[in-house]
């Protein structure tokens, strides 16, 4: 059983930056694509980003391009996402999640195609 563990969320102003992590455990994460969504209250949940098994190839939701980075280390099973100047609308819960039947690269914004989810971090920005 795959487990994430999410942190680096808090509050900021606008135009900060945040890096959350995100632990991986419980099985090889180099099996696993892996991909940072994000969700307000009452909303769906968005994607925001996603990166595949070796860290060679990224994908982002167009409106946190260039923003937001994702990266992941193989070696430390982690993963994690750069957000620079934040702004409010921003503020959301994300949530890191993992995939592991290599899905195609455009599919990874879908939340049904992720395998397993992490409890989340909340983001908050303030203007």
């Amino acid at each position: 059983q795959v487990h994430l563990v999410e942190s680096g969320g808090g509050a900021v102003q606008s135009g900060g930056s945040l890096s959350l992590s995100c632990t991986f455990s419980g099985r090889s994460f180099s099996m696993y694509a892996m991909g940072w969504l994000r969700q307000a209250p009452g909303k769906e949940r968005e994607f925001v980003a996603a990166i595949n098994w070796n860290g060679g190839d990224t994908y982002y939701a167009d409106s946190v391009k260039p923003r937001f980075t994702i990266s992941r280390d193989n070696a430390k099973n982690m993963v994690y996402l750069q957000i620079n100047s934040l702004r409010p609308e921003d503020t959301d819960v994300y949530y890191c999640a993992a995939e592991c039947e290599g899905v195609p690269k455009a599919q990874l914004d879908q939340d049904s195609k992720y395998d397993y989810w992490g409890q989340g971090t909340k983001v908050a920005v303030s203007s």
